[in-house]
């Protein structure tokens, strides 16, 4: 029985309700009429468009190979929408003419206001790291010095104030001293990255210091490594002697009298005090100085005095001094200028010329010898930014050559690669000076890709002289000022493992030896073979040695080294080491009849070569110093010896026991500061 359902629609009060019968059709009833009609329960639309609807079309509505395109009129704006806006075949993509709005371009001031208020929510933020928020932080900095760099000092102001990193933010990080350097690092740095981690690691420790990355020496080298290496060079049996001057520091500004002992700064100057009494010194300056405080013009026309007496050399003067850098004080960088850098440089070398005799002096940089402080910054920076240290390199180079230490194929090299140079001597050898401020831990600029081991190309310039010298058959020698080992304290690990490996390369045929300063101390570095992974008589290749400083600066006798140097081999034969008592200078003050008295100290060969079998004039090189170390290893006192050493003997010197042992002949195992890292314990490097 087929089925039907009666539907009635109901009215009442307005509303309708509808009743489905056993039927198939709707059934409709009126609330107020007994009437009732049928309607069917589908209904079948006419195949045509109903073109009624609309009086215009774009198109034909009556085909069946398309939609009706109707043309619409807005009747608001009594305009009509066009064909184009609802084409099937060219719909447009983008609104091009009612685009969203952007804000308003921020002003200097704005940027600067919210780059702060950024940083500090990126400060409290819980769900980050100490390093991530570092980082983030550093990304902020990056784009205000990108859209607004004069605001960048005010940033590093504000956050300095407001993290509380210093009690003298203006005399750090305002527009005169490191502010707009700062500004221009994170400007350039990759501060997500890398060079963002090693940032906040090393100035801030925020962040665990990144892994050196892994060396691609691929095209590196011209040439392979000689297999076998040329035959040695024989010893002549004629002596040179050179003269290694370190630190001086002279302090112009030095005030007799003032505090010695002082808890700010740096002591020994008029506004420097003890704050347990600030208005009366404590410990009033020498005039020939004090274990907190760099050089007086006093100590060092002292020391210059007395080095020609004391070394035989009155009438011949030296066949060369070295001097591996850091002319300049400890000045804070509010007192730092670019006339001070000059002055002390003109003072110094006219001093080296006057009172050393005709021998040439070669010089390096150190990192207290520019304006500010530590910096050089890379030529790849380009424009006035890459030439922002020139007015240095100019005019350093310019008193070599006036003074008759550079000849004229040198000067241009000097002024063009960071003051860095190649002297080949009439005696046969190359004296290659580099600027190790671009490998200086705490130069700024060194944080600009730092991921990549030679930014600057100082090394670049080093390896092809070294190859010159090799095609040349030349022995060398390198001269420095930051070490590129030792603890590893220093140095940065990614330009350092590259200069171990441009040593290994050339050891030890063409390199001779490796001088530096920097540390203030007495040290030594041995340089080995395949990156050091085997320390041995075998594969020891070469040495650097750290030239004591003159600046007593901190708690150091004052001191200066004399080589003994084989003419046709140019290894070392003996090092000869003079020091000054610093504690006996206040008893000087009242008398001008004595100055300071400056007394030998030792002989390296004699100091250390007690129990190693060598002959009488075989070369103090790196397989000398392998075995000595050997020795050290079993026999303590040796290290007892070392470490009086390394201090000048002075009175404030602690002793090396315990952890400090072992640690230390690590440390004259590690020629750069990835070895040292990789292989030795911290904290026992220095004496101060």
């Amino acid at each position: 029985m087929r089925l039907r359902m009666s539907l009635k629609l109901r009215c009442f009060l307005g509303l309708a309700t509808l009743a489905w019968s056993q039927d198939s059709e709707f059934v409709l009833a009126a609330a107020d009429s007994t009437l009732t009609s049928t309607v069917p329960s589908s209904y079948a639309v006419p195949g045509a468009f109903p073109t009624s609807l609309y009086s215009h079309y774009y198109n034909n509505p009556t085909a069946t190979s398309a939609q009706p395109q109707p043309v619409i009129s807005d009747p608001v704006t009594n305009e009509i929408f066009p064909y184009s806006l609802t084409d099937p075949h060219n719909i447009s993509q983008y609104d091009t003419v009612d685009p969203h709005p952007l804000p308003p371009k921020a002003s200097s001031q704005m940027l600067l206001q919210q780059a702060v208020a950024q940083i500090k929510s990126i400060s409290v933020n819980s769900m980050l790291s100490n390093c991530a928020r570092c980082q983030a932080s550093l990304e902020v900095a990056k784009f205000l010095a990108l859209a607004a760099p004069e605001q960048g000092t005010n940033l590093a102001l504000t956050l300095c104030e407001y993290f509380k990193h210093s009690s003298s933010c203006e005399k750090s990080f305002g527009p005169l001293v490191m502010g707009p350097i700062l500004t221009q690092v994170v400007s350039f740095a990759d501060v997500g990255g890398y060079d963002g981690q090693s940032i906040c690691s090393q100035f801030l420790g925020l962040c665990p210091a990144p892994a050196a990355t892994a060396l691609n020496l691929t095209g590196w080298f011209a040439k392979p490594k000689p297999n076998p290496l040329p035959p040695p060079k024989q010893p002549s049996g004629q002596l040179l002697k050179v003269l290694h001057l370190s630190d001086m520091h002279i302090d112009p500004r030095y005030a007799n009298g003032a505090e010695a002992n002082c808890t700010t700064g740096l002591c020994c100057r008029a506004n420097a005090y003890n704050s347990h009494s600030p208005n009366t010194p404590l410990l009033p300056a020498s005039r020939y100085g004090s274990f907190l405080c760099d050089s007086p013009f006093s100590l060092i026309t002292s020391v210059l005095e007395a080095i020609p007496p004391l070394t035989g050399t009155e009438s011949t003067g030296f066949n060369f001094t070295m001097f591996t850098g850091d002319m300049l004080a400890h000045d804070p960088e509010n007192q730092q200028s670019r006339a001070l850098n000059e002055y002390s440089e003109v003072v110094l070398y006219d001093l080296f010329k006057r009172m050393l005799g005709p021998g040439p002096t070669y010089a390096t940089l150190g990192n207290h010898d520019t304006c500010l402080p530590d910096l050089a910054s890379p030529s790849s920076l380009g424009g006035a930014l890459g030439q922002q240290f020139s007015w240095l390199y100019d005019h350093v180079t310019a008193l070599w050559e006036q003074e008759g230490w550079l000849p004229e194929a040198s000067v241009e090299s000097s002024r063009t690669h960071y003051a860095a140079y190649m002297v080949k001597r009439a005696d046969g050898l190359r004296v290659i000076s580099l600027d190790t401020n671009l490998w200086y831990r705490s130069n700024y600029f060194n944080y600009i890709n730092s991921s990549e081991p030679d930014v600057s190309g100082i090394l670049r310039f080093l390896t092809d002289e070294l190859q010159d010298a090799e095609d040349a058959g030349d022995r060398v020698w390198i001269i420095g000022h930051v070490v590129s080992g030792w603890d590893g304290s220093n140095a940065l690990p990614n330009p350092t493992n590259l200069f171990y490996q441009i040593v290994d390369r050339y050891s030890p045929h063409v390199i001779a030896n490796i001088f530096w300063g920097h540390t203030h101390e007495d040290q030594l570095s041995i340089f080995y073979a395949n990156n050091g992974t085997n320390m041995s008589t075998e594969t020891a290749q070469t040495v650097s040695w750290t030239g004591p400083s003159v600046t007593p600066l901190t708690n150091l006798n004052s001191g200066f080294r004399v080589y003994e140097v084989d003419s046709a081999t140019f290894e070392v034969i003996d090092a000869y080491t003079w020091k000054s008592y610093v504690n006996d200078y206040p008893a000087l003050d009242s008398q001008t009849q004595f100055g300071p008295t400056f007394e030998f100290e030792y002989s390296t060969r004699e100091a250390y070569g007690g129990n190693i079998t060598w002959g009488a004039t075989d070369p103090l090189n790196a397989t000398w110093w392998q075995l000595v170390t050997e020795q050290m290893e079993v026999d303590s006192t040796l290290m007892e010896v070392f470490n009086s050493y390394q201090g000048k003997g002075s009175i404030l010197t602690p002793p090396c026991t315990g952890k400090c042992i072992p640690a230390r002949i690590c440390y004259m195992r590690s020629g750069s500061t990835t070895i040292a890292k990789q292989n030795c314990v911290s904290g026992y490097g220095s004496v101060q």
